[in-house]
């Protein structure tokens, strides 16, 4: 059986030293900062960018996503999306 997008998200988190979440919640500002870093692109210290920003960030450090996928990042990341991020992770 695939795994749940919960499951997804907390297999990222724990990847890129955040804590799970009990609750079914989207990734906050803070863990994506830490996504970014882990697929190679570094967050300025300071104040974070936007969560749109970080995504598509994210999208574009990714090989498996295509250009005009960046224009998803203004959305939570969707099940196909968790996957394609937790498997680059992984390899990080």
């Amino acid at each position: 059986m695939s795994p749940t997008v919960d499951e997804l998200r907390n297999e990222i988190r724990r990847e890129v030293g955040r804590y799970e979440r009990v609750e079914s919640t989207a990734f906050t500002k803070e863990a994506l900062a830490a996504i970014c870093e882990a697929v190679g692109h570094d967050i300025e210290s300071g104040r974070l960018p936007p969560k749109p920003e970080m995504r598509a960030t994210i999208f574009d450090a990714i090989d498996d996503f295509d250009a005009d996928d960046v224009d998803r990042a203004d959305r939570a990341f969707r099940k196909g999306d968790l996957t394609v991020i937790a498997d680059a992770v992984r390899s990080e």
